[in-house]
């Protein structure tokens, strides 16, 4: 593959060397077709798309789909996958692929087995034949749905693979030692899991279980993780691996702790990769952003941990990684880079070595006590980036027959790593420069984020009274110094023992770290209702018109679903989103509607500062507590501001008042459309006399239903009519496709500091047009019309927003579309030329339940994958009555 990755170093002497690099790497180069091989595992590739991080998975011990041997398509969805795009929908890759390695020693050897070696075509872990070894799929975002059993997060996928397979394609041989593959006897269950919401969506967690299934006791067991990055943006063609430059960072402002609590560092311990300057003299199509890998559970506290990283090179002169003095290894190549083999990968997971970050190559001179000087002719390029790859690993210990070990990782993503393209110029000379430019604030949180959800910060879990680590932050001013005296009767002799300490006026517990055990869980917002199904009918529907699309929707999960994390039945209300297209930045808010709340925001004497304590209050709430009476209408919690507080007096002579005011929790727009004259909100219930229903479980509700009740509380599909909305869009182009959504929120939780949760606006939205609905075409026998007619490449409709909407990385030949509009559901659209040929046939089978049942596209592609050319053109429109439709198409290009 060298020959494919674009040169992404300024520079003519630095190109020059670059690619001289290049040239020379065909031995270590990422190869990317198989040998032949004798077994058939049921490898599989899949992605995690519903966070900000797009990440694919494959189960044969690698992520990204660099190493996949299943290839790029998602096994469940059919999709293309991507390796690692960052933020989701903005056509750049951050990662190539990344893979296992697990070292042990079973007897007297010492044996590595790797999900991929990354420059030997390497493929040591496969899964079982089908339909054993396939994927599985869980989610936890729809009660009614099968894979909700079982789930961790909103996608979790789920892989075992085994090392013990011989004869599997890519299983490879040993040159150094001179021998084929020697397992291990591994099976690895790996887990890994992914959220949408806004303090989870930039980072995996992959948890894995590495069981012994040999008959001896593996010894000195070192993991790793292989990450070989290739940062590009697709628009800039393929590439991006010769500008990676990649470190190691063990701690991290946190970010958490707020003035005046001191703001310690956390222990993160991430190996990183970026551009070299994140191609900010690309507009719209940089790279600014960085990504990671944290360990978050390993079987010891007290394993070593080892980050290494080199740059792979046949020529023995370039193939380079840090070494020690002390530590010098041979490995059989020449160069002090590439570890083939099973004895310098074992050396690698296990020599406790923590190189010197990248951008620090050239400051290593001849005089260093602690590393060997890099050759000086090439140190200066690669301190400004090269095609990096980092073995991040800890280790050692044991497992026994038959033992299962757990280990946990985060792969991370952190955005706007580099802020200026001059900072750049700092390199290779100054990288302190360069670190002071850049910013690992968003990478550092999201870190933390990835270890909290992992281990829930002071949750007893099991429940045996330890709660995990926390600090205690004086919010006052210290008020005495306290010494307590004992007499220790055990010591030789007899010891008096002062200890001292200050004692606080006031202190606020800060949790930094949980249990130590599990809990793979966070606060969610509540359940959107574009996830919600019942019977298999989704409870998001639309019913378009012309101009005008209708969405009604059911909040029954989304108003009656307690927080996992806190159990609360946190609902806040629901918002309206359209787009014209998928990415999220296309998403227009359009309506909202959220319940009459308010914070209460009370003063603290002591910080002189006003805080938020507690969840948001009614009305009804909020005159109980304060007014003369619940009753008291004209008690309002808009009369107190800041500026003219509510003042409580103490409850007894000589204590301090409590003084507070409030505000409305987002924008109380809660007077529904149902009421004309008094509504803030275009939002409508769908039955607004309709009777809340005497429970919860929306599954069940036919079961406590007296005979002959249903239809009062339910619609003929099952829909609980209480929580049935709808709100109409009006004023739309019929012609254009239109992607809606209604995303749920909360209210967040002011005890954990945590702001308010909303799904994700890009979760499973509608796509429709604002045309007549599949049921309005067939009871008025709507004729087929195709638009535009005549196409015409004058028309700049790319340009103009009608075509490639988020797809203006493809190339304009591939993203022309006609459409065809009042299509029946179930059709065979034929286009011919004027002499009778057949140009293209597309069979419309489409559901009459899809909002796109009504419509299609042909792609101005011929059956012969040509593009088609100027003229005039027949089409017809068969539908399963065997009714025809005709007409004719112009296309002028």
């Amino acid at each position: 593959m060298g020959l494919r990755k674009a040169l992404g170093i300024c520079g003519v002497l630095v190109i020059t060397l670059a690619v001289e690099d290049t040239l020379a790497r065909a031995g270590f180069d990422k190869i990317t077709t198989p040998p032949s091989g004798a077994a058939s595992p049921a490898h599989c590739t899949a992605q995690h798309d519903v966070g900000r991080m797009v990440l694919a998975v494959t189960n044969m011990g690698s992520f990204g789909n660099g190493f996949a041997q299943a290839g790029s398509t998602d096994f469940f969805t059919g999709d293309v996958v991507q390796s690692c795009e960052y933020p989701k929908s903005s056509r750049t890759s951050y990662l190539f692929a990344a893979a296992i390695w697990i070292g042990a020693v079973l007897g007297r050897d010492t044996l590595v087995s790797v999900g991929a070696d990354g420059w030997r075509y390497i493929r040591e872990f496969n899964p079982d034949e089908p339909p054993l070894g396939y994927m599985k799929r869980r989610s936890n975002i729809d009660p009614s749905r099968p894979e909700f059993e079982g789930a961790v997060s909103e996608q979790d996928l789920i892989s075992v693979y085994y090392d013990t397979c011989v004869t599997c394609t890519g299983v490879g041989s040993d040159f150094i030692e001179g021998r084929g593959h020697r397992p291990l006897n591994l099976e690895v269950t790996e887990k890994s899991y992914a959220w949408s919401y806004t303090y989870a969506q930039d980072f995996v967690l992959f948890d894995f279980g590495i069981r012994n299934l040999g008959q001896e006791r593996l010894r000195r067991v070192y993991m790793g993780i292989y990450v070989d990055a290739d940062i590009w943006a697709q628009a800039l063609g393929e590439g991006g691996a010769q500008d990676d430059l990649c470190g190691f960072r063990e701690k991290q402002p946190a970010l958490y702790m707020k003035p005046p609590c001191p703001r310690d560092s956390d222990v993160v311990n991430i190996a990183w990769t970026v551009d070299n300057d994140g191609d900010l003299d690309h507009p719209g199509m940089t790279v600014p952003n960085v990504t990671a890998t944290r360990i978050v559970r390993t079987p010891s506290d007290s394993l070593e941990v080892s980050f290494n990283w080199w740059v792979s090179n046949q020529s023995a002169a370039l193939d380079f990684g840090p070494q020690t003095r002390r530590g010098y290894r041979d490995f059989g190549t020449g160069g002090t880079g590439t570890p083939e083999g099973d004895r310098n990968k074992f050396y690698i997971l296990s020599n406790k070595e923590f190189d010197y970050d990248q951008p620090r190559v050239a400051t290593i001179d001849a005089l260093d006590t602690l590393w060997l000087p890099p050759p000086a002719d090439r140190a200066r390029v690669w301190a400004t980036g090269l095609d990096t790859r980092y073995v991040l690993s800890f280790g050692p210990f044991d497992i026994e027959p038959g033992q299962t070990l757990p280990i946990s990782l985060a792969y991370v993503a952190g955005m706007n790593f580099h802020r200026t393209l001059a900072n750049f110029d700092n390199l290779p000379d100054d990288p302190d420069s360069w670190y002071n430019g850049v910013s690992f604030d968003s990478l550092g949180s999201n870190a933390t984020w990835a270890d909290w959800i992992y281990d829930n910060p002071g949750v007893d879990t099991d429940s045996d009274g330890y709660s995990g680590e926390y600090t205690l932050c004086n919010i006052g001013n210290d008020s005495a110094w306290l010494c307590d005296t004992s007499l220790d009767t055990t010591a030789d002799p007899d010891t008096i023992v002062i200890a001292c300490h200050w004692q606080y006026e006031q202190v606020d517990t800060i949790w930094r770290k949980g249990d130590g055990i599990p809990d793979f869980r966070g606060a969610t917002p509540p359940p959107s209702p574009s996830t919600y199904t019942y019977r298999g009918q989704r409870g998001m529907r639309v019913e378009p018109g012309i101009g005008s699309i209708r969405l009604i929707w059911n909040g029954v999960l989304s108003e009656n679903t307690p927080d996992v994390f806190s159990r609360k039945y946190d609902f806040e209300g629901y918002r309206v989103w359209i787009g014209r297209d998928d990415r999220s930045s296309s998403y227009n808010l359009t309506a909202s509607y959220d319940i009459e709340d308010y914070i209460r925001l009370e003063y603290n004497s002591v910080t002189k500062a006003w805080e938020l304590n507690t969840s948001p209050f009614t009305l009804a709430q909020l005159r109980c507590r304060y007014a003369d009476s619940c009753g008291d209408t004209s008690w309002h919690p808009g009369n107190y501001t800041r500026i003219r507080p509510l003042v409580v007096p103490g409850a007894n002579p000589g204590d301090e008042p409590f003084v507070c005011y409030f505000e409305p929790q987002d924008f109380n727009r809660y007077i529904l459309a149902n009421d004309p004259v008094n509504a803030n909100t275009p939002i409508r219930k769908v039955y607004p006399n309709a009777p809340k229903p005497p429970l919860l479980n929306p599954d069940s509700i036919k079961v406590y239903f007296p005979d002959g009740q249903d239809t009062l509380y339910l619609t003929k599909e099952g829909f609980v009519k209480y929580y049935e909305y709808e709100l109409t869009l009006d004023d739309l182009l019929p012609t254009i496709p239109y992607w809606i959504t209604v995303t749920a929120f909360d209210y967040g939780s002011p005890e954990s500091g945590l702001e308010s949760l909303e799904t994700s606006p890009t979760m499973m939205p509608l796509i429709t047009y604002a045309l007549p609905s599949t049921e309005k075409v067939a009871t008025d026998q709507l004729d087929v019309f195709v638009y535009p007619n005549p196409y015409r490449i004058d028309e700049d409709y790319r340009e103009r927003g009608f075509e490639a909407r988020g797809e203006m990385q493809k190339d304009v030949d591939r993203t022309r579309r006609v459409h065809f509009a009042n299509l029946p559901p179930r059709c065979t659209i034929t286009i011919f030329s004027l002499d009778g040929d057949l140009v293209r046939e597309i069979v419309h089978n489409v559901s009459s339940a899809d909002p796109l049942s009504n419509h299609d596209s042909w792609d101005l592609i011929t059956h012969n994958f040509q593009q088609a050319v100027s003229g005039l053109y027949y089409w017809t429109v068969e539908d399963e009555s065997g009714r025809i439709q005709m007409g004719k198409l112009a296309i002028i290009l």
